[in-house]
This record gives C-alpha cells, sequence and structure tokens, in this order.
C-alpha cells in the first residue's frame, strides 16, 4: 500500500512539473520546417503555394501562386481589380526589396470633373472610386527579378477552382454577406457573385469560370493582357457604361515602382515597412513613441500597457492623416516624423492617467485585404499585401472577366489643399502594409490586414514578440485593440480576453471601449513567416480570426 501511495505521489509530482510547459496562452502551434512555408488566409491558398515550392518555384514564385488563388476564394478581399505591396528578403544577396504596385487616378478624374456632377465627397463605391488596379503589374515585376518556374505556371491552381469550384469557409462567407446590399446593385455582380440572386451559403460549391478566363488570359499572354490587352479593354467599356473616366491609356501607361523600405530600430530589432504612399510609417512612429516606455510588469494585456499603446496609436495616426500623400506630388516629412527626439517629444504628451481623445498632429521636421508570408528553403521572404479596398472594392464588376474593380480611390482628399488631394495620375493614401523585421540570424516577413487597424496591429505584434518574448504565433494571436472607423478618437474597439478588471480601468481613464468576440476579425488577419540563417530552420503562424493555415512544402518522396 505505502508502495502505490508514494507511486501516486511520484505521478501527481510529475504531471504538476509538466504543467507549465503545456500550459499556453495561444491556441495553434508554430509551423517548423526546413523546407519552405506559405501563410495565407485561405487553406487551400496555402497549400498552392506550398505546391509551388515544391515544383522548385522560390517564395517569389510561392506568392504570386497563393495570391491568384486568394482572388479566386476571397473575392471581397482581392483579386486582379486591385493593388499590391510588397517586401521581399534575398537572403543570398542580404537585401531588402520594396515594390510600391499601387495604382494611379485616371487622367480625366479630377476634383472638378466630381464638381460638375455634384459630387463634393469622394465616392466610397461606384465608377468614380475606382483606381487603376496595380496588383498584375506588381506580380509581373516581381517575377521577373525573384522568379524561378514560368510564368504561366504560377496560374494554374487559381484556374482549377475558379473552373471546378471550392467550398465558401466561415469568414469568407460572413464577408460576402456583409457585402449583399453593394452585389445587388449592378446587374454583371449580381450574375458572377450572387448566383441564384443569394450568397452562397456556408459550404456551398462557387464556380467562377469568368475569373478563370481572365486568368487564361494572365497566364499565356502575361500583364499586357491585363493593361493593354482583352482585359484592359473589358475594364474601359465597364468604366464607360457607368459614366467613369477609365481609358486605355491610364492602364496602359502604369508601371509599379520599386522603392527603398523605411525602417526604425526598436529595442535591438530593425523594423521595416515601405514608405508612402502606404501608412506604415504610422506604425514606425507608434513604435518610437512607446520605446520611450519600458514594457509594463502587468504584461501586454495589462492597464498601462495598453493605455500607453492607445495613446501612442492616437498621436501617430493623428501625423498620419495630416502628411500621408503620393511622394510624387508633394513632399511627406518621413524622416522627420520617425526620428528619435520627435518620438519622445510625442510620447511626452501621453497622460498616464487619461485619455487624450484628440491629440491633433505635431510638427515634424521637413526633409478589406490579404495579407500572406512565403518563405521558401533558402531563406527568401516574399512579405506581400493585396487588397480590393472595401469588400468587392468598387461593386464594379468588370463584364465578362470575374473580378470587381478597386474602390482605393475612395481615401483621395476633395480638398484642393490637402497633400492627399486628388489629382490626375496620382496615387491615393493607401491602408494597405506588408512588414518586415530582423535582428541578428532572425528574419521575419508579417503582415496583419483591415483597412485603419494596420500600422496599430503591427506595432502590437512587434511588441509582443519583443518586449514579452512570445513566439509568432502567440504574437499574432494576442488580443488586440483597434481604432473605429480609421478615426482618431477615444472610442475604441478590443476583444473581450481582456479582463473586465483591465476593461474598466481603461475606462476611467477616458476610454469609450467597444468589446467584441475574443477572435474578432476587426482586428485584422495576420501571418508570419521566420528564417533563421544560422540554423537553416523556417517558421510560420497564421491568424485564427481567418480561414488560413501556415502550410510546409511537401517533402518529395523517393527522391
Amino acid at each position: 500500500m505505502l508502495r502505490q501511495i508514494l507511486l501516486l505521489f511520484a505521478l501527481i509530482l510529475s504531471m504538476t512539473y509538466q504543467a507549465p510547459t503545456q500550459d499556453r496562452s495561444y491556441g495553434r502551434s508554430v509551423v517548423m520546417t526546413e523546407r519552405g512555408i506559405v501563410a495565407t488566409s485561405h487553406y487551400l491558398a496555402s497549400q498552392a503555394g506550398a505546391q509551388v515550392l515544391a515544383q522548385g518555384g522560390s517564395a517569389m514564385d510561392a506568392a504570386i501562386a497563393a495570391n491568384a488563388v486568394l482572388g479566386v476564394t476571397e473575392p471581397m478581399m482581392n483579386g486582379i481589380g486591385g493593388d499590391l505591396f510588397l517586401i521581399y528578403w534575398d537572403a543570398k544577396a542580404g537585401k531588402l526589396y520594396g515594390l510600391n504596385a499601387s495604382g494611379w487616378a485616371p487622367r480625366k478624374l479630377t476634383i472638378e470633373f466630381l464638381a460638375q456632377h455634384g459630387i463634393t465627397a469622394m465616392p466610397h463605391e461606384g465608377i468614380h472610386s475606382v483606381t487603376v488596379p496595380g496588383a498584375v503589374d506588381g506580380w509581373s515585376q516581381a517575377h521577373k527579378r525573384f522568379g524561378r518556374l514560368p510564368w504561366k505556371d504560377l496560374f494554374t491552381p487559381a484556374i482549377y477552382y475558379a473552373e471546378h469550384g471550392y467550398a465558401v469557409p466561415e469568414i469568407v462567407q460572413y464577408y460576402w454577406s456583409d457585402e449583399e446590399a453593394k452585389l445587388q446593385k449592378t446587374e454583371e455582380a449580381r450574375r458572377v457573385f450572387l448566383p441564384g440572386g443569394k450568397v452562397p451559403e456556408l459550404g456551398s460549391r462557387f464556380t467562377n469560370p469568368d475569373i478563370a478566363r481572365s486568368l487564361h488570359l494572365l497566364a499565356e499572354k502575361g500583364r499586357d493582357a491585363f493593361y493593354k490587352g482583352e482585359i484592359a479593354q473589358a475594364i474601359v467599356r465597364t468604366s464607360a457604361a457607368f459614366g467613369g473616366t477609365m481609358e486605355l491609356q491610364d492602364l496602359a501607361d502604369f508601371s509599379a515602382e520599386w522603392v527603398e523600405p523605411i525602417s526604425i530600430n526598436y529595442r535591438g530589432w530593425t523594423i521595416y515597412e515601405l514608405p508612402p504612399n502606404v501608412q506604415g510609417m504610422a506604425a514606425l512612429e507608434m513604435l518610437n513613441i512607446m520605446s520611450n516606455f519600458q514594457p509594463d510588469k502587468e504584461g501586454p494585456k495589462g492597464t498601462v500597457e495598453l493605455h500607453k499603446k492607445i495613446e501612442a496609436m492616437k498621436l501617430a495616426y493623428a501625423d498620419l492623416y495630416r502628411y500621408n500623400a503620393d511622394p510624387r506630388f508633394g513632399k511627406v516629412p518621413v524622416t522627420g516624423l520617425l526620428d528619435k527626439a520627435y518620438g519622445a517629444q510625442r510620447a511626452a504628451k501621453i497622460n498616464p492617467d487619461k485619455a487624450d481623445c484628440n491629440p491633433g498632429a505635431g510638427h515634424p521636421a521637413t526633409s478589406d485585404t490579404t495579407y500572406l508570408a512565403a518563405v521558401d528553403k533558402d531563406g527568401n521572404i516574399a512579405s506581400l499585401i493585396q487588397s480590393n479596398y472595401s469588400g468587392f472594392g468598387s461593386g464594379m464588376v468588370v463584364n465578362g472577366m470575374g473580378f470587381a474593380l478597386q474602390n482605393r480611390g475612395a481615401l483621395f482628399s476633395l480638398d484642393a489643399s490637402h497633400p492627399n488631394a486628388l489629382q490626375p495620375r496620382k496615387r491615393p493614401f493607401h491602408t494597405i502594409i506588408p512588414a518586415f523585421m530582423e535582428r541578428g540570424d532572425v528574419h521575419i516577413g508579417f503582415g496583419i490586414m483591415g483597412g485603419a487597424n494596420q500600422p496599430l496591429a503591427h506595432a502590437q505584434f512587434v511588441s509582443n514578440l519583443v518586449d514579452y518574448g512570445m513566439n509568432i504565433q502567440g504574437a499574432l494571436e494576442a488580443p488586440r485593440f483597434t481604432v473605429t472607423g480609421g478615426q482618431v478618437s477615444c472610442d475604441i474597439v478590443i476583444e473581450s480576453r481582456v479582463t473586465p478588471d483591465v476593461l474598466q480601468a481603461l475606462r476611467q481613464k477616458g476610454h469609450n471601449l467597444i468589446v467584441r468576440a475574443e477572435y474578432t476579425a476587426m482586428m485584422g488577419r495576420g501571418q508570419a513567416v521566420v528564417h533563421n540563417s544560422k540554423t537553416g530552420m523556417n517558421s510560420a503562424a497564421s491568424d485564427p480570426r481567418a480561414d488560413g493555415t501556415a502550410e510546409p512544402e511537401p517533402a518529395q518522396f523517393g527522391k
């Protein structure tokens, strides 16, 4: 009996000892492999990218293939009618590249033109919100520089799912339902995206033979099919039918632009974003402000830490909305905004006991979206984001081609004195941002989609990793807060995993909190990949707020 009691006691001690390693605050495990990995917001896209890696493709090949599938399986989020931004890590060269593939306003779309039609505020849908889609040229330029497989082979998975169909998953079906009223407004949108006159049901099979045709044209004829050929002509005809201004020359003249990423140092890590016209500088400014405070002992879900981050976000966003614009049309004070001294100056405005609902912009010195990440076995990383902006963009579906045109023009200002004022061939303020961070041998491509949510989500992800030692999966899953409607105010959306006592303490400081579900999609849907150049190991994480996965490159058995 004594022996049995001692054995039972030893077993209990053993179980107690193991508990800390078994308990964790995040749900999914990090995916690890010496091969490549692709992480996207839809499992079919992740699988397609992983299969391309197995065929000898680079991270760029895998990213393009996965992105093309996402345009089919998440048509409200992204597609060939949208824009694209890329950060690419070339492991062999040890160099980081940035690509801005955001389109410009048509030559005849002006403030004066809209005024003549009685439009005094930039439309958020319809034909006058449409700018030139830049995604396809972005794919083309990135493939020419970093691709290994033939261009036409990258579209095979997307064409297959467009022709044979796929089961509509949970989050996609939710977003689809949310845009039904927009899709009902035009005959072509109803025909393509409301089969039988309604949103596809959860788990039903959806096919899109029209987008399959467009993808076949791209595969066989390259980017010129979109900007000069059959697809371009269909875009212009669709625009003209609704009184739009898009002309063939607007498409033919467009080219994506290679740009130099901007960066800051945050507690020993170098954090990279893309320069304006995107909002990446807000993520970096927010981190600069946060660097003036030490991580709080209560952790990332404590009152002190959340208050600090919310206030830092509002200061950075006030500057973003004041200064961000297309740098080809005016000077954006990026250097001043990212200066450490300016960050300290902005940090000094934070009152630890009270929320500031309208902080206003500072004075620096002058000088709906899909994100995916891919890493190949050689350590090259593609951090890519692509979007229509709103769900199904403008709501304008190109006749016979199966895709919606973006509504990025909605982010222009009609105030002629504003840096972001609408002008012909100008790129609007852009919300979508890919990101990258590194320290020593560790290189991380990451992104979290969701309109105005993105800079503050990036900063929270970086803080979770750097300040609190989380791994990439834990950092993605951790509770987050976000803004409402992109406005700088005390109205903050926050997930219910933050404890009631912290929520109450934040309210007492003046924050108006809107508490949502544990994993609300309002916080954006993120992905991350990591390459360790010392060990050669890759790892990846995928946000549970989406329908996606991180898929490792399958082994070729017997080879």
